[in-house]
Order: structure tokens, then C-alpha cells, then sequence
């Protein structure tokens, strides 16, 4: 129980001293997840907005099948991209294993269907109330598409989030691309995994309080941002 404790006041004067390790491994989780949601924002916004709006052979199934991938194991999507940028992969020569950037293409990759999936919901029920209205103008489907995704914009938002609350929590794709590798692909879930391995709980539980602080504040400025939307537009 003495050890306990005394885990949890170590982790307190690393969180409140700025541990140089610790803000490094901060800062680059943050650098890797964040970018990871708007390379998967750019990708998923325009997909969800064309299988909600749009009616071409095939749509149910690609409907089906984002819906599905929501759940791709992160050990999959890992190994996968890890074939793909060794050195035998087709994408070797790039010279992208164990690094952020890869560890950002797996992340895109696991948080992409979900932004898709669920900006595709959000957008279908907006579509509804204005579909007659844009058949009236004979709108074209793009701009019908990009009217909608600005209308739903602080929707989106929360759908953000739920892609960043997976990009920041994973730990099985990154490890595998990115290698934990100290100063260079460590960030918070890997080094929470593999301190608790060492025994260093300090450190692991200063990371977990980071990882929940970080969790609460996001969703804090995200809904605050919509609540305050919310009363400008009533004003």
C-alpha cells in the first residue's frame, strides 16, 4: 500500500514539475493523434457526405462495410501497414517504418471508417430536412455535399472527437509501426505499457492522469464550443 502511494506522489511532482520526458511524450502524442484526425477528417467528412447523399451502385455495401471496419483490430491495421513500409513492402523506399509519420498512417487508417461512418448519419439526417428543397434548385450533388458538411459542422465536431479519443487511446497499431522508441515514437499509451512492464508505476500513472486530463478537456472545449453556437444562433 506504502508503494502505492508513494506511486501516485511521484506521478504527481512529474505532472506538476514538467518532467522534460514526460512533456516529450505529451507533446508527441498529441502531434500524432491530432494529425491523424484531420488527415482522417479530410478523408471520411466527403465519404460520409457522398454514401448519405449520393445513389450509386454499390452504396449500401460501402455503408455496410465503413460500418464495419469502425471495429478494425489495431494489431491488423499494424501489421498491415507495417508489410507495407518495410523494407520489402511496396512503400520501403520511403523510408517510413519506426517513425511518427508512421505511426500518423495507421492512426488515419483506424480513425478514418469511424469519422466516415458517423458523419455519414449525422449528414443523412440533415439531408432529409433539406432534400426536396435542393431537388427544387436542381443543386448538384457536390455542392449539396459541401453545403451539408458546413451545416452540420459542429456536429462533426463531436465526431471529431470520437476519432480522437480512438487516435489518442491506441496502443496496438503504433507499437508495431512505430516501435516505442525512446526520444523518437514514444507517446503515451506505449510508454504507460511499457513502464507498468518495467515496474516504473510513477511515470505509467503520470501518463494515465495526462491521458484522462486531455480526454475531459477535449470534450469540454468541444461541447463548449457548440453550446456557445447554440446560443448564437437562437440570439
Amino acid at each position: 500500500m506504502q508503494d502505492f502511494s508513494n506511486a501516485f506522489g511521484l506521478a504527481a511532482s512529474l505532472i506538476f514539475s514538467a518532467d522534460a520526458d514526460l512533456i516529450e511524450i505529451i507533446a508527441l502524442s498529441l502531434r500524432v493523434s491530432v494529425s491523424a484526425v484531420v488527415l482522417a477528417a479530410l478523408i471520411g467528412f466527403p465519404l460520409g457526405a457522398l454514401t448519405a447523399v449520393a445513389h450509386f451502385p454499390g452504396r449500401q455495401t460501402l455503408t455496410v462495410t465503413l460500418n464495419a471496419l469502425m471495429g478494425l483490430p489495431p494489431v491488423v491495421v499494424g501489421l498491415l501497414v507495417y508489410m507495407a513500409l518495410s523494407r520489402a513492402g511496396p512503400l520501403g523506399w520511403m523510408g517510413l517504418l519506426y517513425s511518427p509519420t508512421a505511426m500518423i498512417i495507421a492512426q488515419t487508417i483506424l480513425v478514418a471508417p469511424i469519422i466516415a461512418a458517423l458523419s455519414r448519419q449525422v449528414i443523412e439526417d440533415i439531408h432529409k430536412e433539406y432534400d426536396e428543397q435542393f431537388r427544387s434548385l436542381c443543386i448538384p450533388a457536390h455542392r449539396v455535399m459541401t453545403a451539408l458538411i458546413w451545416d452540420s459542422r459542429y456536429s462533426l465536431l463531436t465526431v471529431m472527437l470520437a476519432g480522437f479519443g480512438r487516435a489518442i487511446a491506441e496502443v496496438g497499431a503504433v507499437i508495431i509501426v512505430g516501435g516505442n522508441i525512446d526520444h523518437l515514437t514514444r507517446v503515451m499509451t506505449t510508454a504507460i505499457a511499457l513502464e507498468t512492464s518495467k515496474g516504473d508505476l510513477a511515470l505509467a500513472l503520470a501518463l494515465g492522469f495526462v491521458l484522462l486530463i486531455l480526454a475531459l478537456s477535449v470534450n469540454a472545449a468541444v461541447y463548449s464550443l457548440r453550446a456557445s453556437a447554440r446560443r448564437l444562433s437562437y440570439a
